[in-house]
């Protein structure tokens, strides 16, 4: 046994491994299977701990962290079912790519893989982590818990990145090992060498367009610089939902994320060049894949299976949307011959998109409104799964920073919370300097409705917006359109959100009519910590559109 004076547990060199790679905040739950890790957290005090009410929660905090500070998420969980509690926020953040490294305990090593029924025993615990991320290990010794961790590392951060899980049994990491002081974090892996030949063979089909057209998905958030670049040769551009904010959405040559309302899908049969970018293309975002683009599609992406899913492409480079780009941008022209009326056209058809949208929702256009004018751009944007941001919170309001949007890109209810938590803690440890607001229905909040209480403990700085109809809305009207107007399971019974908020110490008001958001949403983005503001559906009344479920072609 090592019993030198300079030697330090595992659960110490995790905690200086992570110092190591600039994480400034981790979130979990403490317990006899994490203690080890979490006692070296605070006796080092130089990564803030966020105590969650959940394992679920933690793991959408750590995932809202590192998708606006771009920096590894870290989410610490116990064995057994708080590692299990844990899985469908990891389905989350492996939908949306996000770099993140789970660190969960297991039970003693000698009573490990013998199916004893153990106290927090689970069995097949690394093949559950496995199904839900990119990859799954076990610290089985403290001489392998360096290189595991930077194993795990790399492949979380590694794009298409994802979360990786590393369990670690309780007595290994109270066992003691020697380390090199300080410890330097890992070397990313390198990205793939440059095509240079397709590149050329790319920028040859593509000299020749005169209404050429990007597609951004968040594989190419990374690539702003490159992205202007032919933005300053005259191409136009539309993102997915996971890609706003790469442009500026106010840019003249942008479309935003309104892309595949009829206008839009229009204006894609004139143009003659469609060049997407670090995008799956994604069901929800294609009219389950029957959206009309333009034939003449080409594609990037550092994920090879890229190739041809979903839609056919002319040519396909596998690399990094940065790099391409930028390679792409030199061989091009400057600027390149474009339609005089290929902006104009743009701007129109974004336009149009708009003006539909906001007849569809009625009153709450002016909800929309106020928000935008009380929050402003330089906000960091969070939504759970709700009418309101199906209907316009994932395109409005205008994100201005690639990082800017934060949403629950698997379709699951109940994360906009406890994201929007991650996002206000990540904002404030990395000096970002953004007030962060989240748009959630109440079906969704009440079912991480203990994270509140994380809020206000950490003191968040965030204004939640909660569209109160006291029912689950989409399911409602899928059951009007698809199943005879037979309604059943979709109606909620809420607390009184006032009282609820009353009894945290979070401030809440109620909204009971349009003519008074914009003073009460300025009330409460200028006060600080977390707030609750209470959209009370009932008195603000219908949608003019009804939305029954993701969108199809017709």
């Amino acid at each position: 046994m090592i019993s030198d004076s300079s030697a330090i547990t595992v659960g110490e060199l995790v905690a200086r491994f992570l110092e190591a790679c600039e994480v400034k905040v981790a979130y979990g739950v403490i317990s006899i299977h994490n203690m080890p890790i979490l006692d070296a957290l605070h006796r080092r005090q130089r990564i803030r701990f966020v105590s969650s009410r959940g394992e679920a929660g933690a793991c959408n905090m750590a995932d809202a962290s590192a998708r606006i500070s771009g920096v590894i998420g870290v989410c610490i969980t116990s064995t057994g079912t708080g590692c299990g509690n844990a899985a469908g926020a990891m389905v989350e953040a492996y939908t949306a790519g996000t770099p993140l490294l789970h660190l969960t305990g297991q039970i003693e090593s000698e009573f490990l893989d013998r199916q004893l029924g153990f106290i927090h025993e689970h069995p097949a615990q690394l093949d559950m982590m496995r199904s839900v991320g990119k990859a799954a290990f076990r610290i089985d010794a403290p001489e392998h818990a360096m290189a595991t961790l930077q194993k795990a590392w790399q492949i979380a951060t590694t794009a298409p990145c994802g979360p990786v899980s590393v369990e670690i049994p309780i007595d290994v990491q109270a066992m003691k090992i020697q380390v090199a002081d300080p410890i330097t974090p890992p070397e990313a892996l390198p990205s793939p060498p440059l095509d240079h030949a397709g590149l050329a063979a790319l920028a040859a089909r593509l000299k020749t367009a005169k209404r050429p057209l990007l597609w951004l998905g968040g594989g190419a958030r990374h690539a702003g610089p490159a992205v202007q670049r032919l933005l300053d040769k005259g191409w136009g551009v539309v993102s997915s939902v996971q890609g706003r904010g790469i442009v500026d959405e106010r840019h003249p040559q942008s479309l935003g994320s309104f892309n595949l309302q009829k206008p839009i899908e229009s204006f894609y049969q004139t143009v003659d060049a469609l060049l997407v970018v670090g995008s799956r293309l994604r069901s929800n975002e294609t009219l389950t894949y029957k959206l009309n683009l333009p034939s003449a599609l080409y594609r990037i992406d550092i994920d090879p299976q890229a190739c041809n899913r979903a839609y056919d492409n002319q040519q396909f480079i596998q690399g990094d949307a940065q790099l391409c780009l930028d390679a792409l941008a030199d061989l091009l022209t400057d600027p390149q011959d474009i339609d005089p009326s290929f902006h104009a056209d743009l701007q129109a058809a974004r336009e149009q998109a708009m003006t539909t949208m906001d007849q569809g929702l009625g009153p709450y256009a002016a909800l929309r409104v106020a928000i935008e004018d009380v929050a402003g751009t330089d906000i960091w944007w969070v939504r759970d799964i709700t009418l309101s941001n199906t209907m316009w919170g994932n395109r409005r309001p205008a994100l201005n920073h690639p990082r800017a949007g934060v949403h629950a890109l698997g379709g699951g209810i109940g994360q906009g919370l406890a994201m929007g938590i991650g996002a206000a803690l990540a904002s404030q440890a990395h000096n970002l300097n953004r007030k962060t607001w989240v748009l959630s229905g109440d079906g969704g909040f009440m079912l991480n409705v203990g994270e509140l209480s994380c809020a206000a403990q950490e003191n968040a700085n965030l204004v939640l917006v909660l569209m109160n109809d006291c029912q689950y809305g989409v399911i409602r009207n899928i059951q009007d359109a698809v199943y005879g107007e037979r309604h059943c399971y979709v109606d909620l019974h809420n607390p009184n959100f006032s009282q609820l908020c009353q009894s945290m110490g979070v401030k809440h008001w109620l909204l009971s009519e349009p003519a008074s958001a914009h003073a009460v949403l300025s009330q409460a983005n200028a006060t600080p910590g977390p707030c609750v503001v209470e959209v009370d559906m009932a008195k603000w009344g219908a949608f003019t559109a009804k939305f029954a479920g993701p969108p199809k072609k017709v």
